[in-house]
């Protein structure tokens, strides 16, 4: 089996980027998530501050591996649409520029039917950014969430004539009562980043729950298999939303070792 390659959420540090970028490297990881709509906005680096940034990574060996770009509505939501789906072409010419091969998002819910207007919406907006992700040279990755990974596929293998990629989250999945498993099954070489996240079912309170790697009901170890199946040589991205602020260096230490030793 392949090295796993392990990359931490920048933003679950909350922590200037100068002191978090040496902790992310004492951590063991070789790579980060940048949020491009909560950290550091494309809009307000300039030039001069890419350079630098791009400089601080190259001293410190560390790559971008994604840029996350978390919308306030998704993408079959009409309402300042066009508005969004240029926020998210901007976050991709921003990956590029960092290196990062994708930009991570939720789409939002898919409908069932598939002549639903904002199945039709969703569609549209996955062609347009699957031309614009080849014409820039960083593709965009529609991470698995509410719906499960055979919808997901579904929507996405609609497009003969783009690619939009998929991202892993399959604590998601599992809070949202979907198998990682199919999910796996069904995107397959669409899988072109892990967020690594670990999730549960709490029976008491009825609902799903994220939780740290290694204490849910995500099997990493058989994730990884599936994975290799489809020879993912993809980044596992540890960090999960919401992370309690006086734990989390604690628990994304704690991740990226779990991962290195499967």
């Amino acid at each position: 089996m392949a090295e796993v390659k392990v990359a931490v959420r920048l933003d679950n540090l909350r922590t200037p980027l100068r002191k978090s970028l040496p902790m992310v490297a004492g951590m063991g990881a070789s790579a980060i998530e940048i949020d491009a709509r909560n950290g550091i906005r494309p809009s307000e680096l300039s030039d001069t501050g890419l350079r630098q940034l791009r400089k601080m990574l190259d001293d410190l060996n560390i790559r971008v591996a994604t840029v996350r770009f978390p919308t306030r509505r998704g993408y079959d939501i009409t309402q300042d649409l066009d508005r969004r789906v240029e926020a998210t072409k901007a976050a991709m010419a921003f990956a590029y520029k960092l290196g990062a091969p994708v930009v991570v998002n939720q789409i939002g819910a898919i409908p069932e039917e598939k002549d639903d207007p904002r199945y039709i919406t969703l569609q549209g907006v996955m062609e347009d950014l699957g031309r614009y992700g080849t014409r820039i040279g960083s593709m965009f990755a529609a991470e698995t969430g509410t719906e499960s990974g055979e919808r997901l596929a579904e929507l996405l293998d609609a497009s003969e004539d783009t690619y939009v990629a998929a991202a892993l989250n399959p604590g998601q999945l599992i809070i949202n009562r979907h198998s990682p498993r199919e999910a796996i099954r069904a995107l397959g070489n669409r899988i072109q980043i892990v967020c690594a996240v670990d999730g549960v079912i709490d029976l008491a309170a009825g609902r799903g729950l994220a939780v740290p790697l290694g204490q849910g009901t995500a099997d990493f170890p058989e994730l990884l298999g599936l994975l290799e199946n489809f020879q993912y040589r993809g980044y596992f991205v540890v960090g999960r939303r919401d992370m309690p602020a006086d734990s989390a260096y604690e628990e994304l230490a704690q991740g990226v070792e779990y991962l290195q030793n499967l």
